[in-house]
């Protein structure tokens, strides 16, 4: 809230340099800021009593929303990167797989492991459990299985998070 828009009966003023005005009453706070040209902002409204502020609104509000910017200019997303592989994999593509799945992990990533059955592999889904269990096996030093394998389909998903 701000100028007219305080109802309060007395407000706890700090001035524009910062320093303590002391406790008045809204309608004295609000003519000091006029005075100075500037607006009286509430800026802690639970308090007893609330506190106010004489700045620049428009000023106020710009450097609020730089604040708020760079905030999420720092946030760091995580992504979801997929690896796909088949049950009669051969285990250098399986170690190719895995190297790839290394560098995504060390990013910050999540991954996720899809095992793809076609046609007749649909028949050994059982059997083929291992391959996934193997690939979880070789980035254990980095990586903790989020979610365990479970078939979706046609295909056996499993996810993996870095090591915390």
């Amino acid at each position: 809230m701000i100028n007219e828009q305080i109802r309060d009966k007395e407000v706890r003023v700090i001035g524009e340099d910062g320093e303590q005005l002391g406790v008045m009453s809204a309608k004295e706070a609000y003519l000091l800021a006029k005075d100075a040209q500037l607006d009286l902002v509430k800026i802690a409204p639970s308090a007893k009593p609330p506190v106010c502020k004489i700045i620049d609104y428009g000023k106020y509000r710009y450097e609020q929303a730089r604040k708020e910017r760079d905030a999420k200019k720092k946030q760091k997303t995580i992504e979801v990167k997929e690896v796909r592989l088949s049950p009669n994999i051969e285990s250098n593509d399986l170690n190719t797989k895995a190297n790839m799945a290394r560098k995504f992990i060390e990013k910050g990533n999540k991954v996720k492991v899809t095992l793809r059955f076609r046609g007749r592999e649909m028949a050994h889904v059982a059997s083929s459990k291992h391959v996934l269990d193997d690939f979880a096996e070789m980035l254990s030093d980095v990586a903790v299985i989020d979610k365990p394998a479970k078939l979706e389909g046609r295909n056996m998903q499993m996810f993996l998070t870095e090591k915390r």
